[in-house]
C-alpha cells in the first residue's frame, strides 16, 4: 500500500527529497500560486506553520502554473515572491502539474485517496490535503476554505 512517505518530490532549488523525511509530522500540503485570487492565503498558512511548527506542522507548498497561468515564474522567482511578499519559510517545492496526464505521482495519490465534492480533480490553485503523522491522508480543503479554518484538524492531529 502506498503512503505519503513513498514520494520523492523537487524542492524549489531543484534537489530531490524523500517525503520520508517528514515521518512523525503532520503536513498540508497546498498547490500554490502567485497571481491568484487566493495567493494571500499565504500569509496564514505562514502564520498557521509558526504558530504549529514546534508541534509537529509542516507545510508544503507546491506551485502550480495549470489554473489560468497563475504561476508563470521560474522556481527562483517563485521563492524570491513568496519570501517577500509573506514571508514564507515553510518548504516550497518546484512547479508541479497536479491533474492530467503529467500530473505529479504525489497529486495523483492525494485526489486518489481524497477525491473532492465535484469528482477527483484539484479544481484550482490552493487545494490543501491534511496528512496525519503515519502519512494517512485525512481531509481535502477547497481553495475557499481558509487556512485558520484547517487550525482545529491540525489541533487535533498534533495532540
Amino acid at each position: 500500500m502506498t503512503k505519503i512517505y513513498d514520494f520523492e518530490v523537487k524542492n524549489i532549488t531543484g534537489d530531490m527529497l524523500s517525503l520520508e523525511k517528514y515521518q512523525g509530522k503532520v503536513l498540508l500540503i497546498v498547490n500554490t500560486a502567485s497571481e491568484c485570487g487566493f495567493t494571500p492565503q499565504y500569509e496564514t498558512l505562514q502564520a498557521l506553520f509558526d504558530k504549529y511548527k514546534e508541534q509537529g506542522l509542516v507545510i508544503l507548498g507546491f506551485p502550480c502554473n495549470q489554473f489560468g497561468g497563475q504561476e508563470p515564474g521560474t522556481e527562483a522567482e517563485i521563492a524570491q515572491s513568496c519570501l517577500v511578499n509573506y514571508g514564507v519559510t515553510f518548504p516550497m517545492f518546484s512547479k508541479v502539474d497536479v491533474k492530467g496526464a503529467q500530473a505529479d505521482p504525489l497529486f495523483t495519490y492525494l485526489v486518489k485517496a481524497l477525491p473532492g465534492v465535484l469528482g477527483a480533480n484539484i479544481k484550482w490553485n490552493f487545494t490543501k490535503f491534511l496528512i496525519a503523522p503515519d502519512g494517512t491522508p485525512v481531509k481535502r480543503y477547497a481553495p475557499t476554505t481558509k487556512p485558520l479554518d484547517i487550525e482545529v484538524d491540525i489541533v487535533k492531529l498534533l495532540a
